[in-house]
């Protein structure tokens, strides 16, 4: 492979990896604020321990994908877990993709409706049309779609940070007074990097099962890595210079773009859109990926019956599910994280 054509291979694979991670918590600053922001000054030392994270593990699971040949994540859990094991994190990595799946789509309709003064339901079926005929697509759709979205998403998180700087130069010692959501930056970085890792399997392991070729999935997972970690330094050091106006609202950067003026505001609406979007197809496509295994239906009417299935939920919500089951996908996340630092990769 011409050392141009890997680089263009790789850049996929990482827009694919960022495009992954990045959700409405992401966009939102929610995740950010909790895990990074509200440590204050030492916030940087956990953005950077989950930048090096996230290339080094996103990496080994895309290898283990590539030598199991595992076009689903049930071969990489039955891997990682043991066969017993692994069929219960399947099972649960299927109910947290199905549930992240739900809020997604409900995250849509509620952007259609609160904040462009459309219908909630326009928004959550228009969502799932087209993410139906990217999913349909394959692998070749996802690599696609994050290709053209995950730039702009970058530049737009540039962007902010530069007018923060911008408008309060050397505004990096700011005092925090808050108490942080977990007791030191080292655990946080370290708990939202094992949250991710349970999702992420759905799209990295038959990414890496699709890609083959060794040394383009590690060139693909640092360039993700690092262009989490360049995201993750633009959101926390703008909500760091607004943090006694942001502290306590639910989506603390819609008041940073606020600062950016009114134009600015559709411009975020249509990031957070194309965020909940890339994850949205990502959450489907691996979710179809391993019911295709249990299911003796083709991928249209899985996929069908999911966004169905996703949009009924949809209109309860999803609060109670996601309130209970998420500490579990936490704690899944941390035994998922160890065994990826431990266990040998696969012989080739």
């Amino acid at each position: 492979m011409h050392a141009f054509g890997r680089w263009q291979r790789a850049s996929r694979v990482g827009f694919t990896y960022i495009g992954t991670v990045i959700g409405a918590g992401f966009a939102s600053g929610q995740e950010i604020l909790q895990f990074f922001t509200s440590f204050g000054e030492e916030s940087i030392w956990g953005v950077l321990l989950a930048t090096g994270l996230f290339a080094w593990l996103g990496s080994r699971m895309m290898l283990m994908g590539a030598r199991l040949r595992a076009f689903s994540y049930e071969e990489f859990n039955t891997y990682l877990f043991g066969e017993r094991w692994g069929r219960l994190m399947t099972l649960l990595v299927g109910l947290m993709l199905f549930g992240v799946t739900t809020a997604m789509m409900s995250g849509t309709g509620a952007l259609f409706q609160e904040q462009l003064g459309f219908s909630f339901h326009l928004g959550v079926i228009l969502t799932a049309l087209f993410s139906f005929i990217v999913i349909l697509r394959g692998m070749d759709g996802i690599l696609s779609i994050n290709t053209l979205v995950v730039p702009f998403m970058f530049l737009f998180t540039v962007l902010v940070a530069i007018y923060a700087w911008g408008s309060h130069p050397g505004s990096l010692l700011i005092t925090f007074p808050e108490e942080p959501l977990h007791h030191h930056w080292f655990l946080a970085a370290i708990v939202y990097v094992a949250f991710n890792l349970v999702m992420m399997q759905a799209v990295l392991v038959p990414l890496g099962a699709e890609i083959e070729d060794e040394s383009t999935i590690r060139l693909g997972a640092w360039i993700g890595g690092l262009g989490l970690g360049v995201m993750l330094l633009a959101f926390n050091f703008a909500m760091q210079v607004h943090w006694s106006e942001v502290a306590h609202l639910e989506i603390p950067m819609a008041y940073v773009i606020s600062t950016l003026g009114a134009g600015m505001k559709y411009l975020f609406l249509v990031t957070i859109w194309a965020e909940i979007f890339t994850t949205l197809v990502g959450n489907v496509y691996g979710l179809t990926a391993n019911l295709r295994q249990m299911i003796p239906l083709s991928d249209r009417p899985i996929v069908a019956l999911i966004f169905v299935l996703g949009y009924l939920f949809s209109l309860f919500g999803f609060p109670a599910l996601v309130r209970y089951l998420y500490p579990l996908f936490g704690y899944c996340g941390l035994m998922l994280l160890v065994l990826l630092i431990f266990r040998r990769l696969p012989n080739l």
